[in-house]
C-alpha cells in the first residue's frame, strides 16, 4: 500500500505508517458500532457527518447510534462519493488503520475469507449479554487458517451485563480455552460498551477492575508485518504485455512481488513451466528504470532470454527455495457453499494469480469448527465444515505450503461463479498428472470393446492409429497444414480425421465457449476425443495453439494406450518437450516432411509421396 493515498471517507493520508484491521464477529455482537466509535472518538469522519447523523436520527424520531455511520458511508456510496462500504480509516496518535468489516452473519463468512487474508491484526466482537456463539468459534478458526496472529478478543455490551467482572471473566475463560485448541493466543481481552464509549479510544471510570489498554491504545501495540523481504522470492505473474510500435519486441511480465527481491542480473525460473532466463531490466509504471524490485510492490520485467509464459506462472529467483509443483495437495479448507463439496465433481481453484479446475479425491477428516468435533468417515464436505483434505488438478500449479510462505500458500475455491470455500496448504505432493492417470486405469478397466481391435481396424488402411498433435504459437499456419495432412492420407486411402478447434468449440465444447479458465477442460475433452478416434484405427489430426508441456503431458496420458505424435510450428515454447517434428515456417516442404516422419515411425505402410 503506497504511503499516500486517498482514504475510503475522502482524506490524503499524511505518509504515516498504515495498518490493515479487521473487525469479525457474530451478527448483532456490535462490530458496526465499534467501528462507529472508532471514527467518531478519534475524528476520521468526514467533517459534519457525525452531526449530520444525530440530525437525520432526530427528525426521523429514533435514537442515534454508532453503527449508522456505517450506513451513512454506505449510503454516500450509492450516491457516487468514493467510498468502500467495506472499508473505512481512522488515525490514532501512532499510526493510521484501514479497517476491513468483515460481515459476521454466517451467510457471509466467505466475504470475511478475502477480507481477513489481507490484514495484519484483528478486533472479534463477543456480545457480554449472549456470550460466545457458534460464529464466535468459526470466526477463531478462521482467524488461525488464514494466520493472523495479532488478535484482541472485544467482549461488547457490558452495559448489559451492568459491567459485572465476573461475566467478562467467564466468557474470558471459554474463548482463551477454545483458542488454544486451534492455536491462537489473544493478546489481550478488553470488556467494552462500544455504545456508550468504554474503553474504546479511553479508559471506563464504570470499570474500575480493567486495568489494562482500551481499544485503541491496543491497536497501537500491535506491531507493523514487515515486508517479507528476507524470504524467497514470489512473483505471480498477473499479465505479459508484448509491445509492437516502433520495433519495441519486449515481453514485459507484471505482477506483484509477494515476498523478497529481485533484481537486474538475477537468474530466474518461471513454475510450473519450469522456464528460465535472466532479468534484463525492472520497470515501474511512470518511473524511471529500477535496479530492483521488493515485496509489496507491483512491477514489471524484461527477460535477457524471451520466454513464452502465461498470466498464473510464479517467478522464482533459481538460487532460493522454489514452491512446490505438483497436482495432489493436501488442504486445511473451510467449506461455505449451500451445496455440499463432493467428490467427483470439477471446481474451480485460485490461488496467487493461477486459476485451475480442482476436484475433491480423499477427505482425511472433517471437523466442525463451532465445537471441533471431527469424523473420519464423512463422504463429502458439508457447508461450514473444516476438511483436512487431498484436491487434485489435472496440470500441476505452482504454490508454497502455508507455513513457509502464506502469501502462495492460501487459495479459495470457486463453484458457480462464486467463492464456495477457502483454505491453506498443508502438503504439496510430488507427483504429475496422477488424476489423469488414475481416471485412464479406471475407463481402461470399464471400456466394454468389441471383437475388433484397433490393429485390426487400423489394418484394414494399411496404418497404425495415432493422434498428431500440432502446435505452436497461433497465426503459424498450423490449421493449413493440418488439413493438407488430412487431405492427402484421404486420397492415398488412408482413415484420418482433422477435428479443428472452431468445429469443436460449436459442437461438444460449445459449454466452453469465451470461457478462458476452463481451457484445461477442453484439453481433457481433446484427450478423450483422440483417445476415441485411436482406438477407432484412425489418424487423428488436432491442432492447439500455445500448448505447454503439462497440457501435452495431459493429452498424451488422456489418448493412452493410443500413441501421440507431436508436430511444433514455430517459436518452440517447450521447456521440457521435445517434438517428434520441428518447422520453423510452413511452407510447400512441410507436408512431404510429416508424410516422411509417420512413415519412418510405421504409422504409413506402402504409400509413397
Amino acid at each position: 500500500m503506497s504511503t499516500t493515498q486517498t482514504t475510503s471517507i475522502g482524506r490524503e493520508t499524511t505518509g504515516r505508517e498504515q495498518m490493515d484491521i479487521v473487525v469479525i464477529g457474530h451478527v448483532d455482537h456490535g462490530k458496526s458500532t465499534v467501528i462507529g466509535r472508532l471514527l467518531a472518538d478519534t475524528n476520521s469522519l468526514p467533517e459534519g457527518k457525525l452531526d449530520a447523523v444525530r440530525e437525520q436520527c432526530r427528525r426521523n424520531s429514533k435514537p442515534f447510534e454508532y453503527a449508522f455511520l456505517l450506513d451513512a458511508l454506505k449510503d454516500e456510496q450509492a450516491q457516487g462519493i468514493t467510498i468502500d462500504s467495506a472499508r473505512c480509516f481512522f488515525r490514532s496518535d501512532r499510526r493510521e488503520y484501514i479497517i476491513i468489516d468483515a460481515p459476521g452473519h454466517i451467510e457471509f463468512l466467505k466475504n470475511m475469507i478475502s477480507g481477513a487474508a489481507r490484514a495484519e491484526g484483528g478486533l472479534l466482537i463477543i456480545d457480554a449479554e449472549e456470550g460466545v456463539q457458534e460464529n464466535s468459534r468459526r470466526h477463531g478458526y478462521l482467524v488461525s487458517m488464514l494466520g493472523i496472529r495479532q488478535l484482541t478478543i472485544c467482549v461488547n455490551k457490558m452495559d448489559l451485563v451492568d459491567y459485572s467482572q465476573e461475566a467478562f471473566e467467564a466468557i474470558q475463560r471459554e474463548y482463551e480455552q477454545f483458542l488454544s485448541q486451534v492455536g491462537i493466543e489473544a493478546m489481550s481481552f478488553i470488556p467494552i460498551s462500544a455504545r456508550e464509549g468504554d474503553n474504546i479510544a479511553s479508559a471506563s471510570s464504570k470499570m474500575p477492575w480493567y486495568t489494562g489498554a482500551s481499544v485503541l491504545e491496543m491497536l497501537d501495540k500491535f506491531e507493523k508485518t514487515p515486508l517479507p523481504l528476507d524470504q524467497p522470492l514470489r512473483l505471480p505473474v498477473q499479465d505479459v504485455y508484448k509491445f509492437t510500435a516502433a520495433g519495441d519486441d519486449r515481453r514485459i511480465v507484471a505482477g506483484r512481488v509477494e515476498t523478497g527481491t529481485v533484481n537486474i542480473g538475477d537468474e530466474v525460473v518461471f513454475l510450473p513451466s519450469g522456464k528460465r532466463s535472466r532479468v534484463a531490466g525492472i520497470e515501474a509504471f511512470n518511473l524511471p528504470a529500477q535496479q530492483s524490485s521488493s515485496a509489496g510492490v507491483s512491477t514489471g520485467l524484461t527477460l535477457e532470454t524471451q520466454v513464452y509464459i502465461r498470466p498464473g506462472e510464479i517467478l522464482c529467483r533459481c538460487d532460493q527455495p522454489q514452491p512446490k509443483v505438483s497436482s495432489r495437495l493436501k488442504v486445511n479448507m473451510i467449506w461455505l457453499s449451500h451445496n455440499p463439496m463432493v467428490k467427483g465433481r470439477q471446481y474451480k481453484m485460485k490461488l496467487a494469480s493461477s486459476r485451475a479446475a480442482v476436484w475433491l479425491t480423499d477427505i482425511e477428516r472433517v471437523i466442525d469448527a463451532s465445537n471441533l468435533s471431527s469424523s473420519t468417515s464423512r463422504p463429502h464436505v458439508e457447508r461450514h465444515d473444516v476438511a483436512v483434505c487431498t484436491l487434485e488438478t489435472l496440470k500441476p500449479i505452482a504454490c508454497d505450503e502455508a507455513t513457509d510462505l502464506f502469501q502462495t500458500g492460501r487459495f479459495v475455491i470457486i463453484d458457480n461463479f462464486e467463492i464456495a470455500g477457502g483454505g491453506v496448504i498443508l502438503s504439496a505432493e510430488d507427483t504429475t498428472n496422477s488424476l489423469a492417470e488414475e481416471h485412464v486405469k479406471n475407463r481402461e478397466l470399464a471400456w466394454d470393446r468389441s471383437n475388433i481391435t484397433p490393429g485390426m481396424r487400423g489394418g484394414r488402411f494399411n496404418q497404425r492409429a495415432a493422434t498428431v498433435v500440432i502446435s505452436g504459437p497461433t497465426d503459424t499456419g498450423k490449421r493449413e497444414l493440418a488439413k493438407a495432412i488430412e487431405e492427402y492420407l484421404f486420397n492415398c486411402g488412408r482413415l484420418v480425421y482433422y477435428l479443428g478447434v472452431s468445429n469443436s468449440l460449436a459442437g461438444l465444447d460449445a459449454d466452453l465457449k469465451g470461457v478462458s479458465a476452463d481451457r484445461t477442460e477442453y484439453l481433457r475433452r481433446l484427450g478423450e476425443i483422440a483417445h476415441l478416434f485411436t482406438d477407432a484405427g484412425t489418424i487423428f489430426i488436432a491442432t492447439i495453439s500455445d500448448l505447454d508441456d503439462h497440457e501435452l503431458e495431459l493429452i498424451r496420458a488422456l489418448n493412452s494406450p493410443g500413441e501421440l505424435i507431436h508436430v511444433n510450428v514455430g517459436e518452440d515454447r517447450f521447456a521440457r518437450a521435445k517434438a517428434d517434428l520441428q518447422i520453423d515456417t510452413v511452407d510447400l516442404s512441410s507436408l512431404r516432411k510429416v508424410h516422411d516422419l509417420l512413415q519412418a515411425k510405421n504409422y504409413l505402410l506402402e504409400y509413397h509421396l
